[in-house]
């Protein structure tokens, strides 16, 4: 494993976090921003903690630009939360592939991913939580959300798929 990053107070450490992952409110305000158009905005998120990863910030569809989003042909299947639907941003002069990621029919336990959306802060130009901006998580298949409250490691790195 890397060496932890520096701590700040207070701070949240990712191997503190449960397994299976928990889903708690979150009240700040999350903003997604791309090609100069705001995709998201919302106070009604809710994070999705699991050990080793950045939380995942999921929006409600209502506080999303749905009108830039199709289906993509992904889907995966996480053991607890169940099968996740990718979504391809479209807009003028810019399409991303598999920019973010739903949960139409979560497992029970995982309601609360029901309607909501959760992006790829590495496939967007900006993520912000109350103003600051957000690191992606190492790798290309996890969309955890650093920020200055939480420290690692994360898994995510080359070399980190077995933790």
């Amino acid at each position: 494993m890397s060496q932890a990053q520096p701590r700040h107070d207070p701070a949240e450490s990712v191997w503190d976090y449960p397994r299976p992952p928990r889903v708690v409110p979150d009240a700040r305000r999350v903003v997604v921003r791309h090609g100069g158009v705001v995709l998201a905005d919302s106070r009604r998120c809710v994070r999705v903690l699991e050990t080793s990863h950045p939380p995942v910030f999921y929006v409600p569809w209502q506080d999303v630009r749905t009108d830039l989003l199709t289906p993509s042909a992904t889907l995966t299947h996480c053991e607890w939360k169940g099968v996740a639907s990718y979504w391809t941003l479209t807009g003028p002069g810019r399409t991303v592939e598999d920019v973010a990621w739903s949960y139409e029919e979560p497992e029970a336990a995982y309601a609360a991913l029901s309607g909501r959306l959760a992006f790829y802060p590495g496939r967007v130009d900006s993520c912000t939580v109350d103003g600051e901006r957000v690191r992606p998580q190492p790798g290309g298949f996890y969309g955890g959300w650093i920020t200055e409250e939480i420290v690692g490691p994360f898994k995510g790195p080359h070399g980190s798929d077995g933790w």
